[in-house]
């Protein structure tokens, strides 16, 4: 990164003067001590290097140094108080102040030059975060034109960063974060639309559903048009209206639900399943006992799936217990048939023995 341009102080070397008197010597004044080193400027020159310090400082804050480095950040502020309040009257104090301004300079310039990477890296971060989203949730594959758009800004913002431009690289990366950001608006009437159509829910709600595809297809074109904020404003009206579309579906779909998953608990309890088959009983039941408390809590998606749950354990014990009946009778069918097969050869014997005494 290129550095400022720090103002040049030329080396200049201070004269000291001895006041003697003709007839008795007197004590030499002392002189305050200075930096031989540094020139003494003009108000103009110092108003000058005071303004370079303060363009510094901004650059600096504007790339959130106060953030990154805060221990010497504060440092610095210190020192940047305490010479822009100090007086700056006379040679000395002149000095002094032109030392510890250049001295910021170099600085605060350090400060800028240590932040621009981790700001940029936290930029990316945020549109590759935004971006991702786009592409996990499908909307990337639907609508690639409006990712790719986006994709064309964040690049600009690159090159302008590379070419350490980077005031415009900062606004650049934040238009293409708008955009990301403005899609992913546009991401969630997507998801929501498509879980409306998956779940199977639009006849529960088809009116709010036509009109909320209605607004989508408004807030689509005023996107196309450029006018980003009644596209999001559409499109967040129509999310609103597909999650009440979710919202009306899920708690008329839990409803019924809880009506088969109560039946399948009835006929469970009269085919006596909770007898043969108690630890699958009471597993069907806790689902079904958690489901109860999520539709009374009004949390109609979790108590629809959960009733879900206990229909499909009721009606596994029902079969584990029609199986365990099935083998018993079997059992006692095979029993019963050695029964008779006994009882004959007792007939058979006593036969054999009455007809052998005769």
């Amino acid at each position: 990164m290129r550095r400022s341009i720090f103002l040049t102080i030329l080396a200049a070397i201070i004269a000291l003067t001895s006041v003697a008197c003709k007839s008795t010597p007197k004590p030499e004044e002392e002189k305050p001590k200075v930096n031989a080193s540094i020139q003494t400027l003009s108000p103009g020159e110092l108003n000058t290097l005071m303004a370079n310090v303060e363009e510094a400082r901004k650059r600096a804050q504007d790339f959130e140094a106060p953030s990154y480095f805060p221990s010497d950040w504060e440092r610095e502020e210190v020192e940047y108080n305490t010479v822009k309040n100090a007086p700056k009257l006379n040679e000395s104090e002149v000095q002094h102040a032109t030392a510890s301004l250049s001295s910021l300079l170099d600085s605060y310039n350090d400060l800028f030059k240590k932040s621009v990477p981790l700001y940029a890296q936290a930029r990316e971060d945020e549109i590759m975060a935004a971006r991702d989203d786009l592409v996990n949730s499908g909307f990337a594959s639907a609508f690639p034109q409006y990712v790719q758009s986006a994709d064309k800004i964040a690049l600009e913002a690159l090159e302008k960063y590379e070419a350490e431009d980077y005031y415009a690289a900062r606004d650049t990366a934040a238009a293409a974060l708008g955009e990301y950001e403005t899609l992913l608006v546009g991401t969630k009437v997507f998801v929501t639309r498509r879980e409306i159509i998956e779940r199977g829910f639009t006849p529960y709600d088809n009116d709010n559903f036509i009109k909320a595809d209605e607004i989508a297809d408004t807030a689509i074109e005023k996107y196309d048009e450029g006018d980003k904020k009644a596209a999001v404003d559409h499109a967040e009206e129509a999310l609103l209206r597909y999650n009440i579309v979710l919202t009306n579906a899920w708690t008329a779909y839990s409803a019924e639900k809880r009506d088969t998953a109560f039946l399948e608990r009835e006929k469970a309890i009269t085919d006596k399943v909770n007898i043969a088959v108690r630890d699958a009983f009471r597993n069907a039941d806790e689902a079904y006992n958690l489901a109860e408390a999520n539709y009374k809590a009004e949390n109609f998606s979790d108590a629809a799936l959960k009733y879900i749950e206990a229909e499909a354990l009721f009606a596994v014990a029902g079969q584990e217990t029609e199986g365990k009946r099935q083998k018993a009778e079997e059992t006692i069918r095979k029993a019963e048939e050695k029964i008779e097969e006994s009882v004959e050869a007792a007939i058979e014997a006593e036969r054999i023995i009455e007809g052998g005494s005769r």
